[in-house]
């Protein structure tokens, strides 16, 4: 006969073997939210659908804020205007299939411009990758050109940190996106308790030089000492690297004149007396006989694209380059580098502000300058019969505002139009779509702004094809009370592709103008936002007035001269020194 064995009274847990038991049964798309939180991810742009359920199931019982987009591309777009401005990354959600590839826009243009993101797209389950599953589509494959780098977790143990390591590279270096793509069985496996504390960065191949070298700094200062009219030619690169300031004294201490890049606006105040303005295909005619005429070139975080340089033969023909940027595949790729400095942008100002040197006297360089600014400025026309003129709207916006709001713009005349009329006076106040030139941009990226700056003025200025693009985002302002000011300047068309069409194309405008358009006003009033409509000079102040400084959102339909042109210009296959439309009349 067997003793009977007596049952072993069960000890009550304790605190340290609870908790291991509760991290124990977490699930990946549980240590998702957790790896999100350790990050310091305040907001997420997003859209739901069946492969990320398991991950919108976690937000709803660990919240981190989420804004629903009404379309994929208005949630990345949203996504840049907030990384933009914050200089934080911006974090984006979609489903696998059409949800990630939707976005395939918005990671082509935050890997162009620069801008920190984090996207992550839901994926179908392993064991039917391959398959064609429904809503099953490679997004690692397709975005890998368009990336800074790119994931398919394999492994729920992995999670942590993938997630740890794109946040590091989307952030660090040359800014730009990457990719998370979470398969849905990844999102629903138990995770081991202990990886989270654990997961460590390990890219070895990936170690951004952030500091200057020395020597080079040297040879820049020894060749801007003999230079008898250097320019410095300022890109996003500074603004990335919060280096404004650094700027500003840099070419103060020195008295060197300054022109931006489109990207680079903001990066010192416009007003300030050594900036020449924007340079490029309709910068100003002042900015790009500088860069034609200098004799030493310091270009800090640009990457000398095509809008900027035009014909790259007759590019600063008399210049010798210094280039800083921080990705060294920029140097030399566009434009011959006497002395290429790879190094942050703040980096290597404060190391030349270390430096003191001597300089040349610069007073027939500068009354050079200043004859040019005199005789050749900005200009646009007016016949009095009190039509609008859409650069008159953006120097009334300017004026309302004092230059300190963050203005974002969609991608057409207006842009440039903005570009050249609003001075902006400080820094990260300026958001747009340059190296893609993404239309639809405009609207959704000053929703982001505003998330980013509650308490700054954001003003979209959009044009009236672009904003038909992403105008669904209009639900966002009245659903989270943004008081973003969207103004649209509207000329009935597709502005930039019309005058190509006018000056390249002996005015055959197909398939540019747009006779049908939505009541805007009507629009904004179906989603309980506050629309006015403006057709006269003599209606436009008071309206302006009322927008900006009302604290709700506003929408203003702002009719505009229609076939007004973007000038100055510089066509396709000519030189900075051969502009259009340069002089009135």
């Amino acid at each position: 006969m067997n003793a009977q064995v007596p049952l072993k009274k069960q000890q009550p847990a304790t605190d340290q073997e609870v908790d291991h038991e509760c991290k124990a049964s977490k699930t990946g798309a549980e240590i998702f939210v957790e790896s999100l939180q350790n990050q310091g991810v305040e907001i997420i742009f997003g859209y739901p659908g069946g492969a990320v359920l398991p991950l919108y199931d976690a937000l709803y019982r660990n919240p981190v804020k989420h804004i629903l987009a009404r379309h994929e591309q208005g949630a990345i777009h949203a996504a840049e205007g907030y990384a933009r401005v914050s200089g934080k990354t911006g974090v984006v959600i979609a489903t696998s299939g059409p949800g990630a590839t939707n976005l395939v826009t918005g990671i082509t243009d935050a890997m162009m411009d620069s801008l920190p993101l984090v996207v992550f797209t839901g994926q179908v389950a392993t064991t039917v990758v391959g398959t064609d599953a429904f809503q099953e589509a490679d997004i690692v494959g397709i975005t890998q050109p368009i990336t800074k780098h790119n994931y398919q977790v394999k492994n729920v143990q992995d999670l942590p940190r993938i997630i740890k390591e794109a946040f590091h590279i989307a952030s660090t270096g040359r800014k730009g996106p990457v990719v998370v793509d979470i398969p849905k069985n990844i999102a629903n496996a138990i995770f081991d308790s202990n990886a989270v504390e654990e997961a460590t960065i390990n890219l070895p191949g990936y170690q951004p030089t952030l500091h200057p070298n020395y020597l080079q700094i040297k040879k820049a200062v020894s060749l801007l000492s003999e230079a008898k009219q250097p320019l410095i030619l300022v890109g996003a690169g500074v603004l990335a690297a919060d280096a404004s300031k650094e700027l500003t004294e840099f070419v103060e201490k020195y008295n060197f004149p300054v022109v931006n890049t489109l990207l680079g606006l903001g990066s010192i105040d416009g007003n300030h007396e050594l900036f020449l303005g924007m340079a490029g295909m309709h910068g100003t005619f002042t900015a790009n006989m500088a860069i034609n005429n200098c004799d030493v070139l310091l270009n800090i975080g640009s990457r000398f694209d095509d809008r900027l340089t035009g014909n790259l033969k007759k590019f600063a023909p008399n210049a010798k380059v210094i280039h800083i940027d921080i990705d060294p595949a920029e140097i030399g790729k566009n434009v011959p580098t006497e002395i290429p400095i790879v190094a942050d942008a703040k980096e290597a100002l404060l190391a030349l502000l270390e430096q003191t040197f001597e300089v040349q006297d610069l007073t027939l360089w500068h009354e050079y300058l200043h004859e040019c600014q005199e005789e050749y400025p900005l200009w646009y026309d007016d016949d009095g019969d009190g039509t609008i003129y859409p650069q008159y709207a953006v120097e009334t916006i300017h004026r309302l505002t004092n230059g300190e709001a963050t203005i974002v713009t969609d991608v057409g005349q207006h842009q440039m139009w903005t570009a050249q009329y609003y001075p902006f006076k400080k820094d990260h106040h300026w958001v747009t779509s340059g190296g893609l030139g993404t239309m639809g941009f405009g609207f959704p990226a000053a929703i982001g702004a505003q998330f980013a700056h509650p308490d700054e003025k954001v003003i979209a200025i959009v044009g009236d094809a672009g904003f038909q693009m992403t105008m669904q985002e209009l639900a966002l302002l009245k659903e989270f009370k943004l008081p973003v000011k969207i103004f649209i300047l509207n000329n009935s068309c597709l502005g930039m592709v019309r005058q190509w069409q006018e000056t390249f194309y002996e005015e055959r405008y197909s398939s540019s103008l747009v006779p049908v358009q939505p009541d805007f006003v009507k629009l904004a009033d179906s989603y309980g936002i506050k629309g006015y409509k403006v057709e006269k000079v003599d209606d436009m102040g008071a309206v302006f007035k009322e927008a900006i400084e009302s604290d709700e959102p506003v929408l203003v339909d702002c009719r505009v001269k229609e076939l007004t042109l973007v000038n100055p210009m510089v066509a396709p296959g000519k030189g900075l020194s051969e502009m259009i439309g340069v002089k009135k009349g």
